[in-house]
C-alpha cells in the first residue's frame, strides 16, 4: 500500500532533507516549484534551485534539525509547520531556532510538486518558541 501524502511530508521534514541530497531528489517532483514569501521577499524556486539552497545551507550550519508542530491534510494538499533549528560552526554546542515556516505542499505521483510558502525568522520570545512546539500527548 502507497504512503498517504501526510506520511509523505512528515517524512519528507524529519529525515533532515538540508543534509541529505536523496532525499531531496527522491521527494521532490521533477516539476516541483515552490512559491516562497519571506522576510526578504519573494522568491520562486525549483527542484535544482531547492537542491542548492540545501546545500548552501549545509555549508553554512553544522546541523540543521525539522521541528513539525502542525501537520494538516486537505484533499491532495499537506499544510506543515515547522521551525528550523540550527548549530552553527562556531558554536556546535548550541542548537537555536533559526526560522518559523507554513509550507503548503500539492502533490502529483505521490511526490511533493507545488508549495506555497510564508517563513519568518525566530527570536527568543518564549511565547512565539512554545507555540511553534508539538503538543505533548
Amino acid at each position: 500500500m502507497a504512503n498517504s501524502i501526510k506520511k509523505i511530508a512528515k517524512d519528507f521534514y524529519e529525515m533532515e532533507p538540508i543534509k541529505n541530497r536523496e532525499v531531496l531528489e527522491g521527494y521532490l517532483h521533477e516539476d516541483c516549484e515552490l512559491y516562497w514569501n519571506s522576510s526578504k521577499g519573494f522568491t520562486k524556486l525549483n527542484k535544482a534551485d531547492l537542491i542548492k539552497l540545501a546545500e548552501n545551507m549545509a555549508e553554512a550550519y553544522h546541523s540543521v534539525r525539522t521541528e513539525i508542530s502542525h501537520l494538516l491534510k486537505d484533499g491532495n494538499a499537506v499544510t506543515v509547520r515547522y521551525t528550523y533549528h540550527v548549530k552553527t560552526i562556531e558554536n556546535i554546542d548550541e542548537e537555536q531556532p533559526l526560522a518559523h515556516f507554513i509550507t503548503i505542499w500539492e502533490f502529483k505521483d505521490n511526490k511533493l510538486y507545488k508549495g506555497f510558502e510564508i517563513s519568518q525568522l525566530a527570536d527568543d520570545n518564549p511565547v512565539n518558541l512554545s507555540s511553534f512546539l508539538p503538543e505533548k500527548k
